[in-house]
């Protein structure tokens, strides 16, 4: 399946380069000469007019999405290594496969608005601005991480670009989201709240309480169901009765998106980023799909075959959907993203060698950020009797 059918094209289009120096050049073009493709499926809505399926790009856009969609892969399969290699302890929730929801919803939005997450939240970070620096020294708990390597894999955090956190608890990030809504509107920021969670979360009571006091106050809220078709180990048909999570908002707007393709992401994103200041809160349902299991201590195959697998990466691919658009207008050549490729995992190893000589934090590091600072007590010692400050 091509990621899209091409409706119109300028013929000033670059022509493919020849060196690895020039497509640098070319990645970081200037050239947004408009593009006009077609979204490969057509969007389905609930009460509520879809978006044109006609959507405008460039070749530096396209580019760009492919080289930072190539570099969340790269990450996630180095996090794989390192999870391996005991260098991440504790909970990890890859996002291969998924890329183009995090790529085509930065595509179609500011840093001004917010976006809140699940654990499965790496590139989530890698979308809002963050460094793979940062993201490698969190996953690995070194003082250099973007929490100050305290909140590990699940909980990334970069609050001067919106980005509000993953979240351990399933589902805990829908109230909070909605209230970022909130916060946004009472401040009249004209700015909207991103919302994700997955298809195991939508079956959460405190989704749909956060969702009648969305609608109730009209909040610039767009949740975003990325359903990959297995909460944890379970298919979705065996843990919904109604597996449309577009439609679960009932009163609230919807919109089922291929999740897989980056531009017709981008194009819902921008519909319900428009509609949710006008007329408050509206459901996107990415179909979408991880080829990591659930975490790194699930498989991933005792659910589903190994032929599903691959024939979601041979059918639907994100990156490969890009490849063949970027090819098919004669934007660069296989070898010139092979070439980019190589340079991806250039950086990703370079990343990762310098988070690890990165220290770690001390001890006294997990009484602070507690409380808020001059109050409470900080106790040290082996017998804990040892008392830094006291409550005034």
């Amino acid at each position: 399946m091509a990621l899209s059918r091409l409706s119109s094209r300028s013929t000033t289009l670059l022509q493919p380069f020849a060196t690895t120096s020039l497509l640098r050049r070319r990645h970081i073009s200037t050239d947004t000469t408009p593009i006009t493709v077609e979204t490969s499926l057509p969007f389905t809505s609930h009460l509520i007019s879809p978006p044109s399926r006609a959507v405008e790009t460039s070749s530096q856009e396209l580019l760009s999405f492919f080289r930072d969609m190539a570099l969340m892969r790269r990450m996630e399969i180095a996090a794989d290594s390192l999870y391996k290699a005991k260098l991440i302890r504790g909970f990890c929730h890859l996002y291969d496969g998924q890329e183009a929801v995090a790529i085509g919803m930065e595509a179609a939005i500011t840093k001004r608005d917010a976006i809140i997450t699940s654990y499965r939240d790496h590139c989530t970070f890698l979308g809002r601005g963050g460094g793979l620096f940062e993201a490698f020294s969190e996953l690995m708990g070194r003082t250099t991480g973007c929490s100050k390597g305290k909140g590990g894999s699940m909980h990334f955090y970069k609050k001067d670009a919106s980005f509000y956190g993953g979240h351990g608890i399933v589902g805990a990030q829908a109230p909070l989201g909605c209230g970022l809504a909130f916060a946004q509107k009472y401040s009249k920021e004209e700015a909207v709240s991103f919302t994700l969670y997955g298809d195991g979360a939508a079956n959460q009571g405190q989704l749909f309480e956060a969702l009648n006091i969305a609608a109730l106050w009209d909040l610039p809220a767009v949740l975003v169901c990325e359903n990959n078709h297995y909460g944890m180990g379970t298919a979705e048909w065996r843990s919904a009765k109604s597996p449309a999570y577009f439609k679960r908002g009932d009163y609230v707007p919807g919109l089922k998106v291929d999740g897989m393709d980056a531009l017709a992401v981008k194009q819902a994103c921008k519909f319900a980023k428009e509609h949710a200041l006008k007329n408050g809160p509206i459901i996107l349902e990415m179909d979408t799909y991880r080829y990591h299991g659930h975490s790194m201590s699930d498989p991933g195959s005792t659910y589903r075959t190994r032929d599903e697998i691959s024939g979601v990466r041979q059918v639907r691919d994100p990156i490969d959907r890009v490849r063949k658009l970027i090819i098919a207008h004669d934007i660069a050549t296989e070898k010139e993203l092979k070439d980019m490729e190589k340079e991806v995992r250039k950086e990703v190893d370079a990343a990762v060698a310098q988070a690890k000589e990165s220290p770690i934090p001390e001890p006294s590091e997990l009484f602070s950020n507690i409380y808020v600072k001059g109050f409470g007590a900080e106790s040290f010692g082996a017998d804990r009797k040892e008392l830094r400050a006291t409550l005034p």
